[in-house]
C-alpha cells in the first residue's frame, strides 16, 4: 500500500493545531478546489472517536462520494480516520501531533490503495500520488494558516 508522510512545523500549540486538524469547517475551506461538502454523519463542528462523516467531492471532473470514519482518538496526540466506503480500495490517515519548543509538529501518513488492481496501480504511478499529495498539502498550509493567526478563533471558540 503507498504512504504519503507529510511534516509540518506550525507556530501554535498542538491542542490548536489537533483541533483544527479534526474540524469538518476547516476541512471544507481547505478543499474548496474540489467543492467538498460534508452530506452526512458529523457536517460541522470537530469530529471526535467513533463518528463518521461523508463527504461530496469533484475529483477528476467526477463527483464522488467518501465515508470515513475517526478510529484512533488520543486527545492532542493523534487521531485516525479510515475510509469506511469511497473510490479507493482502502485508505488510512493517521494524524499526529508533537510539541517542539512551544510549536507543533504536524505528521501525516496517509496509506492508501487504489482500486481497479493492475490500471489503479498504473494511475497511482502517473498522477494519483502527486494528487494526493498536493492536496494534503493544501490542506496543511491552511491548518497552518489558521493556527498561526487570529482565523483560528473563527472556527474554536
Amino acid at each position: 500500500m503507498p504512504r504519503i508522510e507529510l511534516q509540518t512545523k506550525i507556530k501554535a500549540s498542538k491542542e490548536i493545531v489537533f483541533d483544527l486538524s479534526r474540524s469538518i469547517n476547516l476541512h471544507k475551506i481547505s478543499t474548496e478546489q474540489t467543492n467538498e461538502e460534508a452530506i452526512a454523519g458529523k457536517t460541522s463542528g470537530l469530529i471526535e472517536l467513533g463518528e463518521s462523516v461523508t463527504w461530496r467531492a469533484k475529483h477528476f471532473g467526477f463527483y464522488q462520494i467518501l465515508t470515513s470514519n475517526i478510529t484512533k482518538f488520543e486527545r492532542a496526540d493523534l487521531f485516525v480516520d479510515e475510509m469506511v466506503k469511497g473510490a479507493f480500495k482502502a485508505f488510512k490517515h493517521e494524524h499526529h501531533f508533537i510539541d517542539t519548543n512551544g510549536e507543533t509538529l504536524m505528521i501525516d501518513y496517509f496509506d492508501y490503495e487504489s482500486p481497479f488492481g493492475f490500471l489503479g496501480k498504473l494511475a497511482y504511478k502517473l498522477f494519483l500520488l502527486k494528487y494526493m499529495t498536493d492536496l494534503l498539502t493544501e490542506r496543511n498550509r491552511i491548518v497552518k494558516d489558521f493556527a498561526e493567526s487570529d482565523k483560528w478563533k473563527q472556527l474554536l471558540v
